[in-house]
């Protein structure tokens, strides 16, 4: 099979912001307790917090982390996680019917961030709670000194602010599984007034208001178009979440799944442009992708488990174990994020660490990579720059979700300050190799050539702490540059990273 793609420098979709390849954690199962912050683990710093799983999240590089939820958010109650630890309340999670000791709150993660290079993008509640809690939030992270809060942060051991810049307005509220769900009318409203109550205190706060949950939700996309006419002028971004399964083992249609997160964005995009132009609004608003990943393998036994538990303070709970097949999903997924980077500027890998996760734990023992870190981590160091809009002629199948899905997966991105060209492809074919011929096209002088291949022959293939390293990404031959010509073999059904220097 073959395949014929054109980058020409003057073919540029955006520049990229970083936050594309941001992350999540919410106190859920082991995302906290055990993942982040084990005080009693061997490697656990002067804060608790695990130095393996700090090492593992510095290397992924990821710019932004959401915290604390998710559906957790909801019923949270920020005050309880701050002060003495030993004063500290024991709540009960109602989202996933759980304990939580409020160990790690707001300083604790404050200070995890810091060490694992990350910045914060905070949830306040607008399920269970509202406007007051919600400025009184900001106010206690963000305001230097001299008011109630900003003094009770103070006394608590933070002389200085946080300074954070990205706050959402709750989560997931046009879901019915919500604590204090809302209609699109009632959210819009509350996260309008939110937003005028946050932006009296710094008008310069980016603000994430909520879209739909997911694409197949009964009030999606009129949900968006309520939420943005009540609230438009006072946000800048909108929340969209999106799961990948693959329950009937399909390889194809699972590899397809991507076609309709590109409508799903598509879609929105449409409604903001209709809502901007009805409100005659000056300001933009983009799209917060903040919840994503692949989530099936342990879903429907987690489920039932959940029926059957008390309150258990950190249990296992959602930890996929991921495949070689999900990293071509994740990589198709990536790419996806890429070539809309003109809309969707920030996204978020759901979860970080154990939790539908790149990152796994064991307590007291090791921390891994699963297989999906790899792609992860290769876009986030190297999809930096300017998106490409890519000419692509390959052959294509037809899906349930889709017609006309290209076998080849691609996106490109050209790093002006490095003088790189990074092309990362995934081969959609089960059956046979694809030979990539990749015309380059006003840049100047191609001089070298890098393939990464991340290839197994089992799609079923895992990593696990006695085996690490099962998946894993390996230097590879089969490409060729000249003349501004590169060809490339991607085998099939592999993830493929092509890094060309200028």
């Amino acid at each position: 099979m073959k395949a014929r793609v054109t980058a020409h420098a003057r073919f540029t979709l955006a520049d990229i912001d970083k936050r594309l390849y941001g992350s999540f954690l919410e106190h859920l199962g082991r995302a906290v307790y055990t993942g982040i912050y084990e005080p009693d683990h061997p490697t656990a710093d002067e804060n608790g917090m695990r130095r393996d799983v700090i090492d593992l999240v510095r290397e992924l590089d990821t710019p932004v982390c959401r915290y604390p939820g998710g559906n957790f958010v909801s019923a949270y109650n920020w005050e309880d996680g701050i002060g003495p630890k030993e004063e500290r309340p024991t709540r009960l999670d109602l989202a996933w019917h759980t304990s939580e000791s409020n160990q790690v709150g707001i300083h604790e993660f404050a200070e995890w961030a810091k060490a694992a290079n990350t910045e914060m993008m905070l949830a306040v509640n607008l399920g269970s709670r509202g406007l007051d809690e919600a400025r009184n939030f900001v106010e206690y992270v963000n305001h230097p000194g001299g008011s109630y809060w900003s003094d009770l942060r103070r006394k608590n051991g933070q002389a200085d602010p946080w300074d954070v810049r990205l706050w959402c307005l709750g989560n997931e509220m046009d879901g019915p599984w919500q604590v204090g769900h809302k209609s699109a009318a009632e959210y819009g409203h509350l996260a309008n007034e939110t937003a005028k109550a946050i932006r009296a205190f710094d008008d310069k706060l980016e603000l994430v208001v909520c879209g739909s949950s997911h694409s197949d939700m009964p009030s999606y996309p009129q949900w968006e178009a309520t939420v943005l006419e009540e609230s438009f002028e006072q946000v800048d971004y909108i929340s969209l979440h999106m799961y990948f399964e693959n329950y009937e083992k399909n390889t194809a249609e699972y590899l397809a799944l991507p076609e309709k997160l590109d409508r799903y964005i598509g879609t929105v995009s449409g409604v903001i442009d209709y809502v901007k132009s009805k409100k005659r609004a000056r300001n933009d608003v983009r799209i917060s992708f903040d919840e994503w990943n692949v989530w099936y393998h342990e879903r429907k036994n987690d489920a039932k488990r959940m029926k059957e538990w008390g309150w258990p303070h950190a249990p296992a709970l959602l930890e996929d174990i991921y495949n070689f097949e999900d990293v071509l999903q994740v990589g198709c997924i990536l790419n996806t994020f890429i070539r809309r980077s003109d809309t969707v500027r920030i996204a978020c890998i759901a979860q970080l660490v154990n939790v539908i996760a790149p990152i796994m734990t064991a307590p007291g023992g090791a921390a891994w990579k699963q297989t999906i870190y790899h792609p992860f981590h290769f876009a986030s160091r190297y999809g930096r720059g300017t998106a490409l809009r890519l000419d692509v002629d390959c052959p294509s199948y037809n899906a349930d979700v889709a017609a006309d899905v290209s076998y080849l997966d691609i996106a490109g991105v050209h790093d002006g300050d490095a003088g790189t060209l990074t092309f990362f492809a995934i081969n959609r074919n089960g059956a046979e190799p694809m030979e990539i011929d990749i015309s380059i096209e006003g840049f100047g002088e191609a001089k070298s050539i890098e393939h990464t291949l991340i290839k197994h022959d089992d799609l079923e293939a895992t990593n696990t702490a006695e085996n690490p390293e099962n998946v894993k990404p390996e230097s590879r031959g089969g490409a060729s540059l000249s003349g501004g010509k590169l060809q490339v073999v991607a085998p099939e059904h592999s993830y493929s990273m092509i890094r060309v220097q200028l």
